[in-house]
């Protein structure tokens, strides 16, 4: 898999990788909000120094995750991998590379939001050495409320 930095350009490709991922949780309780982005939102938040990353097969965008560099961290989300790729270990080379990305850039830990409710992503975490540190509830925007775990993983 080739892995890339996105650029502004690429914000169509980030927009149509992370609909396909997210379109499952579409009559979640409550709905995911990633499908009410837009082109022109993901652009702003690249603007606004939001960065992503891009995974191609063969040059097909199978995968994208979202990020900031914080403080200490590096903090990432939306991340996502198109529904036929699931499964591959794309999520976890993805992730590899995150953490290599963010040693390089000096943080310390890389962290996230689950869905509390999505065993599956919290498993897939914790079996690279992700662990819960605080779960909590989500007070959006719209009046919905959503409970979530943060995770983190300590670099060495």
């Amino acid at each position: 898999m080739n892995i890339i930095e996105a650029k502004l350009f690429d914000a169509p490709i980030i927009h149509d990788v992370m609909i396909r991922a997210f379109l499952k949780y579409e009559h979640a309780e409550p709905p995911t909000s990633a499908l009410k982005e837009t082109v022109e939102s993901i652009t702003a938040a690249l603007k606004d120094g939001e960065q992503a990353v891009i995974g191609y097969i063969e040059e097909e965008p199978v995968a994208m995750v979202r990020f900031r560099l914080e403080d200490e961290r590096l903090y990432f989300s939306r991340f996502s991998v198109v529904p036929e790729r699931q499964g591959q270990g794309i999520a976890k080379e993805i992730l590899r590379f995150l953490e290599d990305y963010a040693m390089q850039q000096g943080k310390r830990v890389v962290a996230c939001k689950v869905r509390a409710g999505v065993q599956k992503n919290i498993s897939l975490y914790q079996s690279i050495g992700y662990h819960v540190c605080e779960e909590s509830v989500l007070h959006r925007t719209d009046g919905t409320s959503l409970a979530v775990v943060s995770m983190e993983k300590s670099l060495s």
